[in-house]
């Protein structure tokens, strides 16, 4: 799946609402072990350099919110209106 696609779906200025929500998906996952520890590694970093909310800090938490919570981050793409997400993740599942 390429999730720098999914993320230029996402208008920049939801980018830190987007982050925030995955952020919180990922850290209440059960699933932590589906979670490769560069990707983990990747996340922490931006975490701690504040870029979390930025294009590839976006691209990185889609990647780790669709493997570990797929279905509550549809779910929130959906209440935020941003359906092609979920059109293009329904169409190619991670």
């Amino acid at each position: 799946m390429d999730y720098l696609e999914l993320a230029e779906l996402i208008p920049s200025e939801k980018w830190g609402i987007v982050s925030d929500q995955l952020i919180g998906f990922i850290l209440a996952s059960k699933n932590d072990e589906k979670m490769p520890n560069d990707l983990a590694n990747t996340i922490l970093l931006n975490m701690k350099n504040k870029v979390s909310s930025s294009k590839a800090g976006v691209v990185a938490l889609l990647e780790a919110a669709l493997l570990l919570e797929q279905e509550k981050s549809l779910g929130l793409f959906g209440e935020m209106q941003l359906t092609a997400i979920v059109e293009k993740v329904k169409g190619n599942p991670a």
